[in-house]
């Protein structure tokens, strides 16, 4: 083993000693190597030395202070972000590696500010507005919602802020948003502990929140918000559906119905995606299939099994088409 780190750090030696300033992107890739195998010690000493010959390249500083961040050695980190964005060709991730720097050293405040002036200067970033939304929560400021907000109207094409605004009504009284936002995450970003954490979540919020009176405008007096009106009113026409419990089946008459009733009532008002999709679903015959994916696995996952096993000609047919799609809310479509 001794020898093997030996000969691989000889290498390194002989590629960087040898190298010409032409020969930084090779030097980069190296690098880029060392980092994927977590051998960030070396990835440091040829981004060093590469930059010597490149001392402007964007890339390579952020590779840079991403190793040392890596590498929990946050004081070189740190000097390396602050030089990335005060850059005049900073990008987006240069404050996000910023951001997880300061946050590991828990510089809050200077994390803040970080964020406001990566925000000045990016004022469509979706992912600034989920980190700083996301800093905010970490110190239980509440006016994170906002940030999570403001990224899902000027970025709607970025995931992060609408699972976190989904997380966050969920805890509130609110009955629309962490089923709306919850959804719209799962389509975009369904692999992973997030989207399987969240489907989890949606079925909670049909069984724990929409549907748990009767009367779903109760204490809805207050409701100012337009679009929540109306799908809360839509979704109460199918109150009586939920009177012997709620499981897949049932969601799937349930919200079958409600896109029936929004396209006869509100989607002129309200032109939305998911409801677009789900209205395409039902129309190619992939709604069912559609619902089994979505809360199946969550509710029962032996009865979810069975299910794709018995219909698996039409939910092979529905993941085939959802694989060969990618979803994405447009934008002009924000009613919060």
């Amino acid at each position: 083993m001794k020898k093997i780190v030996s000969a691989v750090f000889a290498l390194t030696v002989v590629l960087i000693t040898s190298a010409q300033p032409g020969d930084t992107k090779s030097l980069h890739e190296t690098a880029r190597n060392f980092m994927r195998s977590g051998d960030f010690d070396n990835a440091i000493i040829v981004l060093t030395r590469a930059l010597q010959s490149d001392n402007k390249n964007l890339e390579m500083q952020k590779d840079l202070a991403m190793s040392y961040y890596l590498k929990r050695d946050y004081e070189k980190a740190l000097a390396g972000a602050e030089a990335l964005i005060e850059r005049e060709d900073a990008d987006v991730n240069c404050f996000q590696i910023a951001g997880n720097v300061y946050k590991a050293l828990e510089e809050v405040k200077d994390c803040e500010k970080m964020y406001k002036k990566g925000l000045k200067r990016f004022p469509k970033s979706g992912p600034l507005y989920s980190e700083y939304g996301e800093l905010l929560w970490s110190r239980k400021d509440f006016s994170a919602i906002n940030q999570w907000e403001e990224g899902i109207k000027t970025d709607p094409g970025f995931s992060g802020n609408y699972y976190n605004a989904a997380l966050y009504y969920f805890y509130t009284k609110d009955k629309t948003w962490s089923i709306v936002y919850g959804e719209i995450f799962v389509n975009m970003e369904s692999l992973g502990e997030r989207g399987a954490a969240m489907k989890q979540l949606l079925l909670k919020g049909y069984k724990e929140k929409l549907f748990t009176e009767a009367d779903l405008m109760k204490d809805e007096e207050n409701n100012k918000n337009e679009f929540s009106k109306a799908f809360l009113q839509t979704m109460a026409k199918q109150t009586s559906m939920a009177a012997k419990g709620l499981n897949t089946e049932v969601l799937t008459m349930i919200r079958t119905q409600f896109i029936l009733d929004w396209f006869e009532t509100n989607a002129a008002r309200f032109p939305h995606k998911l409801f677009d999709y789900q209205r395409q679903l039902i129309t190619e015959g992939m709604f069912d299939s559609y619902n089994q994916w979505l809360f199946g696995p969550v509710e029962n996952l032996a009865a979810y099994d069975n299910w794709t096993k018995t219909h698996a000609e039409e939910y092979a047919q529905f993941t085939g088409f959802q694989k060969s799609r990618v979803f994405r809310m447009p934008q002009g479509q924000y009613y919060q």
